[in-house]
């Protein structure tokens, strides 16, 4: 083995992968050594472990045998004895201090499992919040998504799922997926409600114009703050501390920057402002004083706004209320590659190998946490993630769950496939999530759905069910190995069953071959023969198995009802329609590996809810998954 073989193994970068056919692949030399120059392996000590209710824990190589002293979270000191470099098992889930001598370790014991959902079969929707026409706004807010939730409830169900509300970029438009955030630490500030309603808003949102509006019609309110909402806001920010204050400041520089220079990112600005702890910075956030108030409070108001689009689920009947999305990384030139560099994995993409969807391999254009820097930090940066994603939540969506097992990391500006896989501390982060959702809610525990479609590694999914997290079971991938479509009353009870995701065609689309016409236009040719004769196919397998014996319906509705009812009848805990196969909707939110060429997160949805869920269709299919 090579000195830069046993650096690998190692670091947890494996040179060996299997690709989507089952075949093993290897990843270069070259690739390596590239990955290496950016990637910051050190661990100086190790002060975290982590494990189960009751079970002896291992302990750092640090620790040495004999007397110590365990304080619980809950303040209480206990005497121990550590042989042979264990912890007894302690009884009490949640983060304990152990200390012996001057050294000290987080120890975080994990209760069994995340919650489960509530006892039964449930179902819920899932909406783009931006898409929502409740209000009547250039796009759909927070305010339109308390409207939206209250519909929902009322009709029957009992979640809604909703996407990434993260931290962009305020100041620049062109910045709108919620997959490519600024901070998963705090809230779109353009999603907090604010202005008048707009006449004739467009299909589609018109993000280079209703975005810079959103932020005039914030700084009126701010302008307008009354005393008491001063003071209340006042002690909001305070209680945040730095973190905020990181933000805000950001988000000053980056409006001023990009207004002055078009910067896009914080690499983008004068040397002295790269660095948050500069003496610059400090400088102008003085001279800028109102404006890092103003954003500061945007992310107060945002933050109250989506408070109370979660009571609102809640109060309307929903038994989980808003699962939120946790997007898998951020923007590296966003705030927090600029406050929190040291937390992530600086110079480095994320993304997927190679595959018969993407034969190059897949760069996402973000950055994610670091495992060195989990490891060096105690974990704080994931808690602090979690905490700010269960916030309001009565469930939380993980992005790419693989992720917590394993990253594809790819040099910046490297080709997508001269990447490799990067093991993360996957049994700590579960302990982590497992605390951390039995806490959330308000004390209450919310659900933990993990995307796990695409190609998974042997055995993540007994681990996901082991520990409580819910999958994802999407009709158009649940096969059997010959291609057919699986009865959906075999499906996995382990798991949440969906007719769509927002990166897929939906159900009516699918059956028009929606998606086929897209990627043809794009690559600039017709749909082939090939792909239709295929499609055709597959409609007549699907029919199969969601269908009556009858023949295969010209009219999509009657598939989209079908594919409705089918969901309804799978042993899952919790049906999740998106509200575009809810409604019979041609066209998807997303498509994956287009940025320009499909007018991504821009479809607004053709009405409001509560007039949508009067129309026969509509209310057909709702009764459909109220008699699950």
């Amino acid at each position: 083995m090579t000195d830069l073989h046993a650096r690998a193994e190692a670091a947890g970068l494996s040179r060996q992968w299997q690709d989507a056919k089952g075949q093993d692949q290897c990843v270069s030399d070259e690739a390596l050594a590239a990955i290496f120059d950016r990637l910051d392996t050190g661990v100086d000590e190790v002060t975290f472990v982590s494990g189960e209710l009751h079970e002896t824990m291992a302990l750092p190589d640090t620790c040495r045998d004999g007397a110590a002293r365990l304080i619980l979270e809950n303040g209480e000191t206990v005497s121990v004895m550590l042989r042979d470099r264990a912890l007894s098992g302690i009884g009490q889930p949640g983060y304990h201090r152990l200390e012996q001598g001057e050294r000290h370790w987080t120890v975080a014991v994990a209760p069994p499992h995340c919650p489960a959902p509530p006892p039964g079969r449930h179902w819920g929707s899932a909406v783009q919040i931006p898409s929502l026409r409740e209000g009547g706004g250039a796009f759909g807010d927070f305010a339109s998504l308390a409207r939206a939730a209250r519909t929902l409830g009322h009709a029957g169900a009992a979640a809604l799922a909703i996407s990434p509300a993260h931290a962009l970029f305020p100041a620049d438009a062109t910045l709108f997926s919620p997959y490519a955030p600024s901070s998963r630490l705090f809230r779109n500030v353009w999603l907090a409600p604010a202005g008048d309603p707009v006449a004739d808003a467009p299909s589609l949102i018109d993000w280079a114009n209703a975005a810079p509006d959103r932020m005039r019609d914030l700084r009126l309110v701010y302008d307008r703050l009354d005393e008491a909402q001063g003071r209340a806001f006042d002690s909001w920010r305070q209680a945040r501390g730095e973190r905020l204050e990181a933000q805000a400041r950001f988000d000053a520089l980056h409006a001023y920057f990009h207004a002055r220079d078009r910067a896009s990112g914080w690499p983008d600005w004068p040397e002295d402002y790269r660095d948050p702890a500069s003496e610059a910075v400090d400088h102008f956030a003085a001279e800028h004083r109102d404006a890092v108030r103003f954003y500061a409070f945007a992310q107060w108001w945002a933050d109250r706004a989506l408070r109370d689009a979660a009571d609102t689920a809640r109060d309307s009947g929903m038994a989980i209320g808003l699962i939120a999305d946790l997007a898998i990384g951020v923007a590296m030139d966003g705030a927090d590659g600029w406050s929190r560099r040291g937390e992530l994995l600086t110079g480095l993409s994320i993304g997927a190998p190679p595959d018969p969807l993407g034969p190059d391999g897949q760069n996402w254009g973000i950055t994610a946490l670091s495992p060195f820097a989990l490891r060096r930090q105690g974990f704080a940066p994931f808690i602090d993630t979690l905490r700010a994603v269960f916030a309001h939540a009565g469930g939380v969506r993980i992005d790419h769950a693989l992720g917590l097992c394993r990253l594809w990391i790819v040099p910046d500006g490297a080709p997508a496939d001269q990447g490799a896989y990067l093991a993360m501390p996957f049994a700590d982060m579960l302990r982590i999530l497992r605390i951390e959702a039995q806490r959330a809610n308000e004390g209450r525990g919310a659900i933990v759905i993990g995307e796990d479609l695409g190609t998974v590694p042997p055995g993540f999914r007994d681990i996901m069910a082991k520990a409580g997290m819910l999958g994802m079971r999407v009709l158009p991938f649940e096969r059997d190995a010959q291609g057919g479509f699986l009865s959906p009353e075999t499906w996995s009870g382990q798991a949440i069953a969906m007719t769509a995701t927002h990166d897929i065609a939906t159900v009516a689309g699918w059956w028009k071959g929606r998606d086929l016409e897209w990627r043809a236009r794009i690559a600039g040719h017709a749909v082939s023969p090939d792909d239709s004769n295929g499609r055709e196919q597959e409609r007549s397998a699907l029919w199969r198995a969601i269908g009556d014996d009858g023949q295969e319906p010209d009219d999509p509705g009657t598939v989209v009802d079908a594919a409705i009812a089918a969901v309804a009848r799978t042993p899952c805990p919790l049906a999740i329609v998106p509200v575009e196969d809810l409604l019979g909707l041609d066209e998807q939110p997303n498509l994956p590996g287009t940025i320009d060429e499909h007018p991504n997160w821009c479809r607004r949805l053709p009405d409001t809810l509560d007039r949508a869920v009067t129309t026969p269709d509509v209310a057909a299919r709702i009764a459909a998954l109220n008699a699950r």
